[in-house]
């Protein structure tokens, strides 16, 4: 992997972290997954890549967030 790529992912996870915390405490897990998904999602789409991202981790139905495609 090209090191800037690992840094870019790097920021990737940092920014769902960083949504997620901000639910911490709330009793809204829901809300929290949410919110980190869309944090991912958005800086992924500012990664300059070619190629598929595999996202593993429990089931569809306990990820209601996940999307396949």
């Amino acid at each position: 992997m090209r090191r800037e790529l690992a840094i870019e992912f790097s920021r990737v996870t940092e920014a769902a972290a960083l949504a997620g915390y901000k639910w911490l405490g709330r009793g809204d897990k829901n809300t929290a997954d949410g919110a980190a998904v869309n944090a991912m999602r958005i800086m992924l789409n500012q990664v300059n890549i070619d190629g598929h991202i595999v996202i593993a981790g429990g089931a569809i139905a306990e990820a209601p967030l996940r999307e396949i495609g």
